[in-house]
């Protein structure tokens, strides 16, 4: 039946739990040693289109660790209640319909999901009040999302390579909102490091920006055949580390305050592991999964 590919990862900010959300649309919730706890089955926006009428493209825990947002390619996220104990039962709490493809989805803070939809806009989902709301609106396709280590601030990446970065509250850093850069390819692997933004995609190029968009370093791997596109990419939870996946292989890059660049650390080759579709970092820094 070939490789089980996985859409999306989540670990929990209390890093108790991790969830992995399988093609068959299955979430499957594991304790910190990696033992398989619990599972629930996701459900499509409308029952009469059956199981197969969508797939999951976002997926993540709740600050507090006790509920999960999943985004769905039949325009809506649903919000389930997992409980505090496993085997506890699983209740649909909010669920927010959309016009197009959710195609992105994080949660960075309390009560506040942000999600990105295939036409182009990137919104906000308020468990409070059950009321969905656009941040920003664009023309081209969310292909990436990313938030900074507050939380405070995100970032989208757009199939036309566009970067946008906008701020619930900038912290007194005085950065620019708006358009930040026009990436050479769609930035599928995107990351907000503490020093820098991180993208990269199909051209196998890995660029890194400084705070407002200048080139601060590129990692150019298209002379190399058996590198493939870049897909995904994950910064620790302090902003000191970046992995970004491909195929059968993770990069490490680690930030160099002395020097002021990253410093490319070995690359990880997994056999067999053929794309990485997601990556999710433990909340402590520990672990990568």
């Amino acid at each position: 039946d070939g490789p089980a590919r996985v859409s999306c990862v989540s670990w929990s900010a209390n890093s108790a739990r991790f969830a992995v959300c399988t093609a068959e649309r299955v979430v499957l919730l594991y304790d910190e040693q990696g033992e398989r706890r619990d599972k629930f089955s996701t459900k499509p926006a409308d029952p009469k289109h059956g199981r197969k009428s969508y797939v999951v493209k976002g997926m993540a825990f709740s600050p507090d660790s006790t509920k999960i947002a999943i985004g769905q390619t039949d325009n809506i996220v649903y919000v389930y209640r997992i409980g505090e104990e496993w085997g506890d039962k699983k209740v649909i709490c909010n669920k927010f319909i959309q016009t197009s493809a959710v195609t992105y989805l994080l949660w960075p803070t309390e009560n506040v999901i942000v999600f990105g939809l295939a036409e182009g806009k990137v919104r906000l989902a308020n468990t409070k009040t059950n009321k969905s709301s656009t941040i920003y609106g664009t023309d081209s396709y969310v292909v990436s999302l990313t938030s900074n280590v507050s939380g405070k601030g995100i970032l989208s990446g757009h199939a036309d390579g566009t970067i946008i970065r906008f701020f619930f509250d900038d912290e007194g850093s005085g950065e620019s909102q708006g358009k930040l850069v026009v990436h050479p390819c769609p930035p599928y692997a995107l990351a907000w490091a503490s020093n820098s933004i991180v993208a990269a995609g199909c051209d196998k190029k890995i660029v890194a920006y400084g705070k407002e968009g200048n080139v601060i370093q590129t990692f150019d791997y298209s002379w190399d055949s058996s590198e493939k596109e870049f897909t995904v990419a994950a910064a620790s939870p302090g902003g000191q580390s970046i992995v970004i996946g491909s195929y059968d292989r993770l990069r490490v890059f680690n930030w160099s305050p002395r020097r002021g660049v990253w410093d490319e650390g070995k690359a990880k080759e997994i056999a067999h592991l053929y794309t990485i579709t997601a990556l999710a970092w433990k909340k402590d820094g520990s672990r990568i999964c």
